[in-house]
């Protein structure tokens, strides 16, 4: 099979030596000691003239994690070979005493730690490549007692992690084989880690003293392992590099309409709108708003005419419930969260070219307009609907006024509204909800007949099956699966209007006191915003036969059936020619730490909070799309926001960036030298150019997060090539060395202009900065003919550099985590006492209406997640203010017909508040209620 070549003492040795083992694979193993001459060791040899020389690489090769593994496990093995070993090595295999390198240490540590708190594993239940590689990494810590102490004492989970893998028969197997009885485990195996390295990285921003022998041993795939160009690859790289910037096409001017132009590509974009019903958080970010931004940025590099719009969602039962809540009328609430909606994404720089709103006359005039239409094709027609009405509030209950248990056979979910269950996912019937109960007054509501409009969907289904069938190869997979999956199941008539106020009135006699559902309404904002951005509006969405437009949704999953079968069945049904997407791009979920986000209970890090953290926008762009749940869901940490700053921002991209350029002003007065490059060099734009086409590539099928791995796979070859070449070194040779020295640095000068651009899609702030630096201009990407040209030629002069990014401190993340604990409602101030101490003294009315009060303050508090040394007190109080009434009336309460009374009073309380009514009290003889 091949041979394990490595030197004793060595933690790299031991990675590949223990994966060989896991994988029962028979690999002979060569042992020497540490001093002995010979190859860069440890490295797997698999035949005479093929081996694999970086341990990250080998050990993937030896034990390749499953598919769907395989991302998890290349960020673990990213922080080990980019932060943890190479700081390590320095940090304990040399003098360097460092108190940024340790902080690096420990950030990667407590991250680490974080992530095996109640976990055996890294990544899953079994071990995998990323045990591997941080067990041989951290061991000789592990062995040391004193190094224990100072780095491992904080992190008992790591500390029990690194206990039960020693008991491992393979681990046993391999320590032995690699650490002998005779070798000084601890900081000399560090010594060896760092003699042994042959690929150098800089890991700190530092003198360059201090850093041009750090070791990276990091390659992100088996696809990496060995890093050749062919001959035609270095014959293209350097042909282009000849080429004039001149011949590049020129960035077009935006107009201030964007319109579709025929021959051209047209790309017009959208995002599903948002509700105004609160403040969006991170997964309703990344989930529509800023994945659509990414792209809609990169499709203006192309040169393509690009049109992105979104806005918010505003009619339907979420405003109506939120107006209720904060006792505002429906459009107030509208303005309100508009304004707060615009602000976020404005702070976010999202690059919309027409962001609004719902609630306008455009939107009444094209949903009615649309509505008629199929009306008049034959697609609509009406049927009586049990609904659920509550004769309390004497309202129908539609969707998410009600709540109840959800109805999907093997979900218990308790809270499920009359729509959607946010436990399985599921869309619901509100009359079918288990024990359904009014949103407004708690009260029980009965099922009454309503007459309704419904969209005959079976009668657009062969439509629907044949446009599925050509549009699907577009979208992302979980978007075709869905799509397929209801059709699989046979379409219904599906209902669009509602017995509500707010909303788009039906426009038909008999109806009008009726509005459409949120679903119909919704989609057809695209259209109302287009016209509210353009009066030729009707180009994009009924476009020229010569003209072809592609439009791109970007939604979460939840989302998908509006948009791959409703609406398009909208558009089908009207027969117009309308427009219909071709690429549906939906995400999977975005959990927060360990749970979920939830704009309804207010869990999770929201827009206004990113704004107000220290943090710039850039990371968090930056950190969402790395962790973009693409294939699964993913989860937002905060301590891996930081190692990933720290790491991939801060100790990657920006360290090569203001190396470079510090290195030009220093040493060539802000001058691009002369260049004269190399087979060497032209090797490693060819590499790059690798990278730029994989970029381009990934971007225009809608992989963001391959994308900006791309960007940083980039910007780890330059941190090779310029530590490989010491540019400090050759310029104290003479002419010959000044010369090589000057090539070096203008050639990662030249990739960090190529980086400018790359990055404007994702991190539009630090790119502007970075182009300032540079002198430079954004150049257009063009998917037919993708090259690196020398684009700051020799005489170009840059900007003064400056240090695009900062390291994020453990004590800020700490800080954060406490601070975003919790619900929204349970980060506020506690609600102030509203039952003054002399109310004990009133008469029974008084007392009545005093614990009315004082059980929704007991009741807020306790759904609010305040800590019990805070609505104890008010417990207290309510339990006082029931004492004294027990005492005036002769009546003892009852605990159990008082708790649930309890909850009657309080609802009906809210029922008072929602009326804007004042709460009065009952001229009657009070029972246990109270």
């Amino acid at each position: 099979m091949g041979t394990i070549e490595g030197n004793e003492n060595n933690p790299a040795t031991l990675k590949l030596v223990l994966a060989g083992k896991l994988a029962k694979t028979q690999y002979a193993v060569k042992i020497r000691g540490h001093n002995e001459e010979g190859q860069y060791l440890p490295y797997l040899a698999l035949s005479s003239e093929d081996n694999i020389f970086v341990p990250n690489a080998a050990i993937w090769f030896i034990l390749p994690p499953a598919e769907e593994l395989s991302a998890k496990v290349r960020e673990v093995l990213e922080m080990e070979s980019t932060v943890l070993s190479p700081s390590l090595a320095l940090l304990l295999g040399t003098n360097l005493k460092s108190e940024k390198v340790k902080s690096s240490v420990l950030s990667a540590l407590q991250s680490l730690n974080s992530t095996l708190e109640g976990s055996q594993f890294l990544v899953q239940d079994a071990i995998t490549v990323a045990d591997v590689a941080v067990f041989s990494t951290l061991f000789p810590i592990f062995k040391a007692a004193k190094l224990l102490k100072e780095y491992l004492g904080s992190f008992p989970s790591i500390s029990k992690y690194l206990n039960q893998l020693e008991l491992l028969p393979e681990v046993k197997d391999s320590v032995a084989i690699v650490f002998h009885q005779k070798c000084n485990i601890g900081p000399v195996s560090y010594q060896v880690l760092f003699q042994s390295s042959k690929y150098l990285v800089p890991q700190i921003q530092s003198d360059p003293k201090t850093v041009n022998r750090v070791d990276s041993v990091e390659k992100e795939s088996p696809k990496h392992e060995v890093e050749t160009v062919s001959s035609e690859e270095l014959e293209a790289a350097e042909k282009a590099w000849k080429k004039s910037p001149g011949s590049l096409p020129k960035l077009k001017t935006p107009n201030k309409v964007v319109l579709p132009k025929t021959g051209e590509k047209n790309v017009f974009i959208t995002s599903a709108l948002p509700y105004v019903n609160n403040v969006p958080h991170l997964g309703n970010i990344i989930g529509c708003v800023l994945s659509a931004d990414v792209f809609a940025r990169f499709s203006r590099l192309c040169n393509n005419n690009t049109l992105y719009i979104c806005g918010t969602d505003e009619y339907g039962t979420a405003t109506e419930t939120k107006a209720l809540e904060e006792g505002l009328s429906c459009q107030a609430i509208c303005d309100k969260y508009f304004k707060i909606h615009q602000e976020i994404y404005q702070w976010f720089n999202i690059s919309f070219d027409s962001f609004g709103r719902t609630s306008t006359p455009l939107q009444t005039e094209l949903a009615q307009d649309l509505f008629l239409q199929l009306n008049h094709n034959g697609f609509m027609s009406t049927q009586a609907v049990d609904q659920l009405l509550c004769e309390k509030c004497n309202r129908y209950l539609a969707d998410r006024f009600v709540e109840g248990g959800c109805p999907n056979v093997g979900c218990t979910y308790e809270d499920a509204r009359g729509d959607q269950c946010d436990g399985c996912g599921k869309l619901v019937n509100a009359i079918e909800l288990k024990n359904p109960r009014c949103k407004i007054c708690g009260s029980t509501p009965k099922v009454k007949s309503s007459s309704q409009f419904f969209i005959d969907l079976p009668k657009l289904e062969p439509l629907l099956l044949h446009w599925v069938k050509n549009s699907s190869p577009g979208w992302s997979h979980n978007a075709e699966v869905i799509a397929k999956a209801w059709l699989k199941e046979g379409l219904k008539p599906r209902c669009i209007t509602r017995d509500l106020h707010w909303g788009v009135p039906v426009p038909l006699d008999g109806f009008r006191n009726k509005v459409f559902y949120v679903w119909f309404d919704a989609p057809i904002g695209y259209m109302s915003i287009s016209k509210a951005y353009t009066k030729e509006y009707e180009k994009w969405w009924r476009p020229a036969k010569d003209t072809e437009v592609k439009l791109y949704q970007f939604m979460a999953k939840d989302n998908v059936p509006f948009h791959a079968i409703l609406f398009p069945a909208i558009l089908l049904g009207a027969n117009r020619e309308y427009v219909t997407v071709s690429h549906i791009m939906a995400t999977e979920y975005l959990n927060y730490e360990e749970g979920k986000f939830s704009k309804s209970r207010g869990i999770g890090v929201f827009g206004n909070d990113a704004r107000d953290t220290k943090i710039p926008s850039d990371v968090w762009r930056f950190y969402l799309l790395y962790v973009r749940p693409e294939a699964q869901d993913a989860s937002f940490s905060w301590n891996d926001l930081a190692t990933k700053n720290n790491s991939e921002l801060l100790n990657n991209l920006g360290n090569f960036i203001n190396r470079a350029l510090i290195f030009v002003k220093n040493n060539f007065n802000s001058t691009i030298p002369k260049l004269e490059l190399t087979s060497e060099d032209y090797t490693l734009l060819a590499l790059c150019t690798r990278e730029l086409k994989g970029y381009i590539a990934a971007l225009d099928k809608c992989k963001l997060r391959d994308g900006i791995r791309h960007i940083l796979a980039i910007s780890r070859h330059g941190n090779q090539y310029m530590q490989l070449n010491q540019p400090w070194v050759k310029i104290k040779q003479g002419e010959e060395g000044k010369l090589r020295g000057g090539t070096v640095v203008g050639v990662c000068a030249n990739l960090s202009c190529l980086l400018a651009t790359l990055l404007q899609p994702y991190l539009p702030e630090t790119s502007e900065k970075l182009k300032a630096q540079l002198n430079c201009e954004y150049f257009v990407l063009n998917p037919e003919n993708i090259e690196i040209i020398n684009l700051l030629p020799t005489g170009h002069s840059i900007g003064e550099p400056q240090p695009l990014f900062t390291k994020i401190e453990p004590e800020v993340i700490e800080e954060y985590k406490k601070k975003f604990a919790g619900s929204q409602e349970s980060r506020k101030t506690p609600p102030k006492e509203i039952v003054k101490p002399d109310l004990c003294n009133g008469d029974a009315e008084t007392l009545e209406e005093a614990i009315a009060k004082q059980g929704l303050v007991v009741r807020k508090l306790k759904e609010g997640g305040f800590d019990k040394t805070v609505w104890a007190p008010e417990v207290a109080k309510l339990v006082a203010l029931k004492a004294r009434l027990a005492e005036l009336t002769g009546v003892v309460p009852d605990k159990k017909s008082s708790s649930k009374k309890s909850n009657a009073t309080t609802n009906n309380n809210v029922q008072k508040v929602a009326n804007n009514m004042p709460a009065k009290s009952k001229k009657k003889p009070v029972n246990n209620s109270n």
